[in-house]
């Protein structure tokens, strides 16, 4: 649904009040996260063993000017799924992430690191920890660019309202619900996203069952329904390794 320009979280909770939907919380994913975190570009990430048998990777990763100099940071990182060239995220000294965690320029395995490439945990976004954060799979990497503040790019801005929806109101039982309740009460425009599912739908085939949609019988005075769904649900086998 279309949310006036400028219009604040507050805004919107007070008009989901006035539907009768009562917002329980306002949760900031960012707001235990100080900056600055920013975007990294991997240069180098040299394995070296350790006595105590775990091998750390000792890298240069470019922030552009985000460390004020322009120059590659220097920093230890215990992780292995990422190489040179991967996009990640790079907490700076000075930040501070979930749990007050402050990250500082220490010495560490022999070197100094100045900051810290982060996993999803450690960015309290995810549960993921057998890793680092990369992301050069993303579809807009291209556009990205070392140095980037990273907190609007993984969401970490935005915030998200927890609605109670009474039992009688089971149209809000979705998001999509709501949005459309807010359009109704408010005149604001609806995008259904249903509808693009329906468009994404294969076409049909010989292999289906044919559904004939006549919407022209009345039912319970208003006109018939406008759409019909149907999906194939083919039985398979419970135990394949049963079988010779």
């Amino acid at each position: 649904v279309a949310l006036p320009a400028g219009g604040t979280t507050d805004d919107l909770t007070a008009r989901l009040t006035a539907l009768g939907l009562k917002p329980e919380a306002i949760d900031r994913a960012g707001d235990a996260i100080t900056g600055p975190l920013v975007l990294g570009r991997v240069l180098t990430a040299e394995p070296e063993p350790q006595k105590n048998g775990k091998t750390i990777n000792w890298c240069t990763v470019d922030v552009g000017d985000a460390n004020g100099t322009g120059e590659p940071q220097e920093i230890v990182c215990g992780a292995h799924n990422f190489a040179p060239g991967d996009l990640v995220a790079v907490i700076l000294p000075g930040g501070v992430l979930p749990g007050g965690f402050a990250i500082s320029a220490r010495k560490t395995y022999g070197h100094v690191s100045a900051g810290m490439i982060c996993s999803a945990r450690e960015l309290g976004i995810g549960d993921d920890h057998e890793g680092i954060l990369v992301l050069t799979d993303r579809p807009d990497a291209d556009a990205l660019a070392p140095g980037q503040d990273a907190i609007p790019l993984l969401g970490l801005d935005r915030e998200t309202v927890e609605v109670n929806v009474t039992p009688d109101r089971g149209y809000c039982f979705s998001i999509r619900g709501i949005a459309r309740e807010y359009s109704h009460a408010t005149g604001a425009a609806f995008t259904d996203p249903a509808l693009a599912l329906a468009a994404a739908a294969p076409p049909a085939n010989e292999t289906g069952h044919p559904v004939d949609l006549r919407d022209d019988a009345p039912i319970r005075g208003r006109a018939g329904w406008g759409r019909y769904v149907a999906r194939v649900v083919r039985a398979g086998l419970l135990y394949p390794h049963d079988v010779p």
